[in-house]
């Protein structure tokens, strides 16, 4: 049988634990190292996620069986000349030489005892929240018996996959005991709430976080309510984002701050220092005012919903870039499913062991690149940047 068969196969049969493509050549895409391949399952069913591993950062995209299967034809002796598939039985490795031949080899299995990690469809969920903690019946997401609220599933399910996200995020990159942490523009605080909840009282971290927000009588509510909670390092401010500066980050947040406001968070979160970013940006109108296509896209974007899905793209891959450029390794990715929120792009950035001042001209020149291509001037950040 070939490969792609044993694929297909431990994939149906609950047994493949691993997939990793290795060995990239000039035709794989400018700085991906490696493919990770695994099962996930996600509300339209059994997938497999490819985690794309380049240099810097990390991107990945949930297929179908037979778009999986595709994708591995189509790149397999092209992009990459190895590729390793292990299950419980059996490890089995594809190999390519420089003429294109191939060469499928077996062995006994590397992890005999490693049992599939079980899906979701079949274990409950674990959830890193009570659903009993009084703050969710203060916001009007529970009962008073500690039950979700129907109208307020889709908050729950937001809430609980951020501090998934979180969750990752601290195995990389854990946070010391009395962390600092600043939340721009916190609004009504559901997220603000659930993450010192998560810290303070899963994790034991003692944090120290603020809440940054324009409007007054939201810095007012959430304050009175994070004192009925008895969250006594949780705070507000009423004020704007471009005016806080209180000193060095452990972690800094913005979600679905508007236009520029999520490069004003995030140049905040580089001007102090953050170890940790995680933006969900929303609204990119920035980009799309100044997008002059000069490439071979340009018959495509004369179609507004095609220029404004470009402009989306251009703005958060740029930020990528200039987070990269500061010595951070980013990921961008699906935040919640679509049912749920339109806005369902993140970006997460974790400080490496580069110092912030030595950029990455590789970075700078693929930015350079871009902003040629599609004829923008400066992009908002670039601009924050270059006056921090």
């Amino acid at each position: 049988m070939s490969f792609l068969t044993y694929f297909q196969q431990a994939f149906q049969n609950g047994q493949l634990l691993k997939c990793t493509l290795a060995k990239p050549t000039v035709a794989a895409p400018e700085g991906l190292k490696n493919i990770y391949i695994r099962p996930v399952s996600l509300k339209k069913g059994l997938y497999l996620a490819f985690n794309y591993r380049y240099k810097t950062r990390d991107e990945v995209k949930n297929f179908p069986l037979t778009e999986a299967v595709e994708q591995l034809a189509k790149i397999l002796g092209s992009q990459f000349m190895q590729a390793d598939l292990l299950t419980p039985e059996r490890d089995y490795t594809l190999q390519f030489d420089r003429s294109g031949a191939s060469k499928l080899t077996d062995k006994k299995p590397s992890m005999p005892q490693v049992t599939p990690a079980p899906m979701a469809h079949d274990r409950a969920k674990q959830r890193l929240l009570d659903p009993k903690s009084p703050w969710l019946h203060l916001l009007g997401i529970t009962n008073a018996k500690g039950e979700v609220l129907s109208s307020s599933q889709d908050k729950w399910k937001q809430i609980n996959k951020y501090l998934e996200i979180i969750d990752s995020l601290l195995r990389e990159q854990p946070l010391p005991s009395g962390a600092r942490i600043a939340d721009m523009g916190s609004g009504k605080g559901y997220l603000t709430f659930a993450l010192y909840d998560y810290l303070a009282n899963h994790l034991k971290l003692e944090p120290h976080i603020t809440g940054i927000e324009l409007r007054p009588e939201l810095v007012d509510f959430c304050r009175k309510l994070a004192r009925q909670a008895g969250f006594e390092h949780l705070d507000f401010v009423a004020k704007d984002i471009a005016d806080y500066n209180e000193g060095l980050l452990d972690m800094l947040i913005a979600l679905h701050a508007c236009d520029t406001a999520t490069d004003l968070a995030l140049a905040a979160g580089i001007r102090q220092k953050a170890r940790i970013l995680v933006v969900a940006p929303c609204c990119h109108k920035q980009i799309r005012r100044e997008m002059q296509p000069r490439n071979e896209m340009k018959p495509l974007l004369k179609h507004g919903i095609l220029l404004e899905r470009q402009a989306e793209m251009l703005t958060d891959g740029i930020r990528a870039l200039l987070l990269e450029a500061e010595g951070y390794h980013t990921k961008v990715f699906e935040f919640v499913s679509t049912e749920h929120t339109a806005k369902n792009v993140m970006i997460t950035a974790t400080l490496g062991q580069r110092k912030m001042n030595q950029r990455s001209t590789e970075a700078l020149q693929q930015i350079a690149d871009l902003k040629t291509a599609f004829g923008i001037r400066e992009h908002w950040l670039e601009k924050l940047l270059a006056n921090k």
